[in-house]
């Protein structure tokens, strides 16, 4: 596949994604339990939180006049109104002063120019105490509460903290390899890089080693048909090629984009009966259980592939770009 087809291929997944999102918005509204004690926050929180996630770095790499930045746009003003205009940040911060979620999904919104001033005083409040410093994360996680303080122009005291040793940042054998590892290290380089909008953030000796890595890694999560973690790698993929001026690995978009379905939305793996009802019948796309089998790879397909089709820098002199999406046979 040619590069200018790829491109307009991969440009296609990401209109027919984003136009699902928005047709099933009503999916990540805030319920009443959003402020209970006992609420779920992965129900409610977490989807508007990767909603405003992925339509910041949408917004970010499209130009005004394109439809997507449009569409992007108006899910980012949707998911403010759903916070009351960051009034249900201030008020879950005060019934859980210490819980980092609030300062997460806020600090999304912030970065894209949605301020509540008096939510950030007093989580610059309590940030500034040693129980919020020394709660303990894991260092994934870590590095995220970390980029939310920043964009919230928390400063910690000096010196700063070093970047907590993820399993990516230790270099492991590649063929350690496995699904929780995928999904901590492409959060890493999120992280890292501000959700690829800072390619020059990942330090030199992990992007060569994800260069080399990743060809093998995104073959066998197709291979297993794990869409959801499969769009996660090849937006890391991009981020990675992006400096280098490579190609990105258009014949594994191919694959993804045969996965999704007619309507835009890619399921989190090949199957759409819930486990516990083996051979059901496919659920109707307005069904809760079908969105949040549905909705987070959704997203990390147009998240991906906004990332991927963002024009490549310039190789260097004398160097062609290079193809490094490999063969089959990856590691297990």
């Amino acid at each position: 596949m040619t590069a200018p087809d790829g491109v307009t291929d991969v440009r296609r997944t990401a209109e027919t994604a984003l136009a699902w999102v928005d047709a099933h918005r009503a999916g990540f509204t805030l319920g009443e339990d959003a402020l209970a004690v006992d609420g779920e926050a992965d129900r409610s929180w977490k989807p508007l939180g990767e909603l405003a996630q992925v339509c910041v770095t949408v917004s970010r790499h499209t130009e005004r006049s394109d439809p997507l930045h449009a569409r992007a746009r108006a899910l980012l003003d949707f998911a403010w109104r759903e916070t009351e205009e960051g009034d249900l940040f201030l008020r879950l911060h005060r019934l859980e002063p210490f819980a980092t979620y609030p300062l997460e999904v806020y600090a999304t919104l912030a970065s894209a120019g949605y301020r509540h001033r008096a939510f950030e005083e007093a989580a610059a409040v309590v940030a500034r105490t040693r129980g919020w410093r020394l709660t303990e994360q894991d260092p994934t996680r870590r590095l995220g509460v970390l980029r939310a303080e920043e964009r919230c122009g928390i400063r910690r005291p000096s010196p700063a903290p070093e970047p907590p040793l993820t399993w990516l940042g230790g270099l492991p054998e590649p063929w350690t390899f496995e699904r929780d590892a995928g999904y901590a290290l492409t959060h890493v380089v999120f992280h890292l890089t501000d959700w690829g909008d800072d390619a020059a953030g990942l330090p030199p000796g992990l992007a060569a080693y994800l260069a080399d890595w990743l060809p093998p890694w995104i073959d066998t999560c197709l291979e297993a048909r794990k869409w959801d973690l499969s769009a996660e790698l090849l937006a890391v993929a991009a981020v990675v090629a992006r400096p280098a001026g490579d190609l990105p690995p258009f014949d594994a978009w191919q694959v993804l984009r045969a996965a999704q379905r007619p309507a835009g939305e890619l399921p989190l793996e090949d199957r759409d009966p819930p486990p516990e009802e083996p051979g059901a019948p496919a659920l109707p796309a307005d069904d809760e259980w079908y969105f949040l089998h549905h909705y987070h790879s959704t997203l990390m397909a147009a998240f991906a592939a906004v990332l991927t089709c963002e024009r490549p820098a310039a190789p260097p002199a004398g160097t062609g770009a290079r193809h490094r999406h490999g063969g089959r046979g990856a590691p297990r």
